[in-house]
């Protein structure tokens, strides 16, 4: 299965970014304008395996496992969450470019990708060019304005914030089959997901000490991530980038938020829409995503 994932990046070079202890395993082909991709829970970079060649024939596209996932290093939990902070990601995120050179780029993202993606933009305005956001609304107004239907498809989010050791008990016990559940009662099942895709996710889903992180991920976002976005809308602060934010249209969160307005209130410069998937668009509805990113990111 790695021989056949490693196919599906032909042409990207394999490397890995030390930050603070953390390893950070990357990837990079391509020439052009620099294109940083996030992927998100419970994937890896794997998942734009069906987006990132065809963008590396007009980008520089980077793309990078986040830290507790995927092959990248799992930091140990503590109190406050810090570690697994969407601040400390962007952080990664930008060492990571740094480490090919790369001052300023671009930034396309999904799901926990574009929640750090949301945190890099807001904290390193001077790095962050452009970013577009796939299947999010903000963290802050998705917890608070949670309602049933929300909570009864994204039950993820209230169990992996329970204190240790249950949800990390549960999850270890059967890492594949926590990989299946979650992403297969979406909207379109299993079916979109490539077997040799599939199988990576499972296979990183079962490392150690991911079950550990993925919990402090999402507790990290209920905790010191609401703080840091809390801070950021009583100073004022909003993204001044341009924005591009796409949802499926047989997903959770267009259904549940009005995701164009909540970034409204976020960002100066919004655009976006619905397109005709789920939740897991890259991999759903690639040449739509192949489209959008190259009318979005085309040059100045």
């Amino acid at each position: 299965m790695r021989a056949k994932l490693a196919l599906m990046f032909n042409g990207f070079q394999t490397h890995t970014v030390i930050r603070e202890g953390v390893h950070l395993h990357t990837r990079i082909a391509g020439k052009g304008a620099p294109l940083l991709l996030l992927h998100g829970h419970p994937q890896t970079q794997a998942m734009w395996h069906r987006v990132a060649p065809a963008l590396a024939e007009h980008f520089t596209v980077v793309l990078m496992d986040l830290r507790g996932y995927g092959d990248s290093s799992r930091p140990a939990p503590d109190a406050a969450h810090h570690a697994h902070s969407k601040r400390e990601m962007a952080l990664d995120a930008l060492a990571v470019m740094a480490q090919h050179g790369i001052e300023r780029f671009d930034v396309l993202a999904h799901d926990r990708g574009a929640r750090v993606a949301h945190r890099l933009a807001a904290d390193h305005p001077r790095a962050v060019q452009r970013l577009m956001l796939l299947d999010i609304a903000p963290t802050l107004a998705m917890y608070a304005q949670t309602s049933d239907d929300f909570a009864r498809a994204y039950w993820h989010w209230f169990f992996l914030i329970q204190p240790p050791p249950l949800p990390e008990a549960l999850i270890a016990s059967d890492p594949g089959r926590y990989v299946r559940s979650v992403m297969g009662s979406r909207h379109a099942g299993l079916a979109p997901f490539d077997p040799t895709a599939l199988a990576e996710y499972e296979r990183c889903a079962a490392l150690p000490g991911t079950p550990a992180s993925i919990c402090e991920d999402y507790r990290a976002s209920a905790g010191i991530d609401l703080a840091h976005d809390r801070a950021d809308v009583a100073a004022g602060h909003r993204l001044t980038q341009p924005l591009r934010v796409l949802w499926g249209e047989h997903g959770t969160v267009g259904r549940c938020f009005d995701v164009l307005s909540l970034w409204r209130e976020r960002a100066d410069q919004v655009s976006g829409q619905a397109l005709p998937c789920g939740h897991y668009i890259a991999e759903e509805a690639p040449e739509r995503v192949i489209a959008e990113a190259l009318s979005f990111f085309k040059p100045f």
